[in-house]
């Protein structure tokens, strides 16, 4: 029995577990079988197409014909955008920064190093004028007319000692005003103006001489800050509106084609008729420059996708087919670019996958719109905000009536936008507008509507637990739950005050309420194939574990996981529900049974793999709830505390255990979030376990006498008495 059942807790591991299993070269494989199929997709989508009304026109030569504009066009001018900035940066001066004091420290000590080795030559009575001159001219960077020279031999020592007080004082005064380095020769110039006047002719021209050997620049150009205000002056311009009149020549034949001239005529749809190598290669590196962004995200951001691959699989569809429907709807229309539900992309993408992910594919799914509208700002700016607004306002979706909110702020979110641009641009045509405004709130019943039959059938296709599978999942009517609730009426028991405490706790810590209480509700599930065997459906008191070995009641308890997992498969339940069942125990210790079986087999090395469970230890915060709180509340139960410290001692017990042993380390779970989740534990096992008053059958009632004061507070801090259990 041992042997068979060891087998099937090889065969029947978690899904978790299994994918553990792919964390090398297979999971690899998958991630760059998505990353090429995605490549693909977008590469299709990207690629453009010949035009009817193609123009063959580059930049620098005659245009082969006349070009004039089909429609009004209103739009922002890149090149005169540029034009009008690099203007306002040219009258922008440059920016110096200094005086720099350090500079000024530095060329004064300098000079006083200079006199005081001069002076020291003047003193010293063991070498000739000859050799001092020969060691003055030999300092570095420094040199002196020979008539200077000489004089500063000869003179006396009061008029050395003036002379090096003098210099030292107009170099300091010098060096503290701005120098820049095409200034210096005008602050030597300067230098007279500083000497002082009560100092001979002859003084004050060695003094000059002397302070010029060091005055230098002390200023600097600020390239950094410089660049700063142009780019500053720059962005203060606000982008250049041009407007292209319906019938306005664009183009005259033989005229040379300008950057504005290429841009006006891509503005109004016209491509070249031939697809060169350049442009295909352009858009596949467009398209490969965003699977390397997407990859770099989730390798980094969100390494748990790479783990489950129909969700990859499913991101990749969703991107995929939203930008290859917009390369077929939107290129060369007027209204389709405002109708097309660009929006559904994000809100399918957060219900059934991720809000960060929702976020990325509304970024991809705008860069694509923008390509095929010519780089269009509104447009831009209408299918990133609609995206962003429909994808948070279904984040933690709640009830079927978030789709109509979600319709309305998306409607809401289109209509400004579209009568702000009209704003901005003063282009108000009462018909154009109403034709806009009727599409974008098309836009968002579109959205909506795709986004809703999406969610019922593309969740179920993939395995994902929507919202709506788990409240379905929830009711008691449930095949599954109706068999806990017949055949292991004590375990449904369990799963349902287990689920009022995991379901407070993920509110506590922002984890998803509704999936911890439906993993609450399946966790046990694999208890109904041998119900007997677990101690909350033996109510004769008889425990067939008495009859058994160690080894085999072990086995039993384990295979709880592996039979539930079984179950899971059959009645299709969601990988995420699947995951409470493999991991609320992670890879914990059937503790009793392995003691007996040391205590029997008197063997202290027992190995224990046969005794743990098979995990995989908890990957998500709902299930390493799940594991806390079915731990919890099966030791107070066992336990019948009698207070509130006990039940928090208990509480804390196990918290600590789960920590200590490394089964918490892969939830993500904080301390924080462990000291919300004890408190939370706390005050749900209080309603259930709380003490109750035990009242006499019959006879009289005797009336407890009313305390004093005193007595009231004398008693505050005894523990209740024996008739409260």
């Amino acid at each position: 029995m041992l042997k068979k059942a060891s087998g099937l807790s090889d065969v029947n591991r978690s899904p978790n577990r299994r994918a553990r299993h792919l964390s090398t070269s297979q999971q690899h494989t998958r991630g760059l079988l998505s990353a090429l199929l995605l490549f693909i997709l977008l590469a299709i989508s990207l690629v453009p197409f010949p035009s009817a009304n193609a123009a063959e026109v580059r930049i620098g030569e005659p245009s082969p014909m006349l070009y004039r504009a089909p429609r009004q066009i209103t739009f922002v001018s890149d090149v005169q955008t540029k034009a009008a900035r690099d203007a306002a940066a040219a009258q922008i001066k440059e920016v110096y920064k200094g005086p720099d004091i350090s500079i000024a420290i530095n060329q004064l000590r300098t000079i006083q190093d200079i006199t005081d080795f001069i002076g020291a030559l003047r003193q010293d009575a063991y070498i000739t004028d000859a050799e001092r001159r020969e060691q003055i001219n030999a300092i570095p960077g420094f040199s002196l007319d020979e008539s200077s020279l000489e004089t500063i031999l000869q003179m006396s020592d009061e008029s050395w000692r003036l002379i090096a007080q003098e210099t030292a004082r107009v170099v300091d005064q010098i060096m503290r005003e701005e120098i820049r380095s095409d200034q210096v020769g005008e602050a030597l110039a300067r230098i007279p103006r500083y000497t002082s006047y009560s100092l001979s002719d002859q003084q004050r021209t060695i003094v000059q001489e002397l302070a010029g050997q060091v005055v230098v620049a002390n200023t600097f150009f600020d390239a950094a800050q410089t660049e700063d205000n142009r780019q500053a002056a720059a962005d203060q311009v606000a982008p250049v509106l041009r407007t292209i009149q319906s019938g306005e020549s664009i183009v005259r034949e033989g005229e040379i084609v300008t950057p504005l001239i290429l841009e006006s005529l891509q503005a109004l749809g016209y491509q070249s008729t031939r697809v060169g190598w350049q442009t295909s290669l352009g858009m596949a590196a467009l398209a490969a420059g965003i699977v390397a962004a997407v990859a770099l995200y989730i390798v980094h951001g969100q390494p748990q996708w790479l783990a489950r691959p129909r969700r990859s699989l499913l991101l990749v569809l969703l991107i995929g087919s939203f930008s290859i429907g917009a390369r077929f709807l939107v290129p060369g229309h007027t209204l389709i670019p405002y109708i097309y539900p660009i929006a559904a992309i994000g809100m399918l993408a957060c219900l059934l996958l991720s809000l960060d992910l929702a976020l990325v594919c509304t970024a991809i799914g705008t860069i694509v719109v923008a390509y095929h509208t010519g780089g269009s700002i509104e447009l831009i700016i209408y299918s990133a905000l609609g995206g962003i607004v429909g994808a948070v306002a279904l984040h933690k979706m709640d009830s079927l009536f978030a789709f109509l909110r979600a319709t309305i702020y998306v409607a809401l979110t289109n209509t400004l936008v579209i009568l702000a641009y009209r704003f901005i641009t003063q282009q108000v045509d009462n018909t154009g507008l109403a034709q806009l405004l009727v599409s974008g709130i098309s836009n968002a019943v579109f959205a909506a509507s795709i986004t809703f039959v999406g969610y019922a059938f593309i969740g179920r296709l993939f395995g994902i637990a929507t919202s709506l599978q788990l409240l379905e999942l929830a009711r008691p009517t449930h095949p599954l739950i109706r068999r806990l609730v017949v055949d292991a009426p004590g375990t449904y028991h369990h799963c349902i005050i287990l689920s009022n405490m995991a379901e407070r706790a993920a509110v506590q810590i922002g984890a998803d309420p509704l999936l911890t209480r439906v993993g609450a509700y399946y966790h046990d599930i694999g208890k109904v194939t041998r119900p007997y065997f677990f101690a909350e459906n033996q109510s004769d008191g008889v425990n067939p574990h008495d009859q058994l070995d160690p080894h085999t009641s072990a086995e039993i308890i384990i295979s709880h996981v592996t039979e539930g997992l079984e179950l899971a498969r059959q009645y299709r339940l969601p990988d995420r529900v699947t995951d409470f069942i493999a991991e609320h125990h992670g890879t914990t210790l059937v503790a009793y049974f392995y003691r007996l079986a040391v205590q029997d087999s008197q063997d202290k090395q027992l190995p224990e793999d046969l005794f743990r469970y098979h995990g995989p230890r908890p990957q998500s915060k709902e299930t390493a709830i799940i594991m806390l709180a079915d731990s919890i509340e099966a030791l107070v139960r066992a336990n019948h505390p009698s207070s509130q410290v006990e039940v928090d001692r208990l509480i804390m017990q196990v918290v600590n255990e789960r920590l200590i042993s490394g089964q918490l380390d892969e939830s993500d779970l904080t301390l924080k979030d462990l000291g919300n989740i004890r408190k939370a534990f706390s005050v749900v096992l209080q309603g259930v376990f709380h003490p109750r008053i035990r009242y006499p059958e019959k006879g009289r009632i005797q009336r407890p006498e009313r305390p004093t004061k005193a007595g009231i507070e004398g008693v505050q801090h005894e523990k209740p008495s024996s008739h409260i259990r």
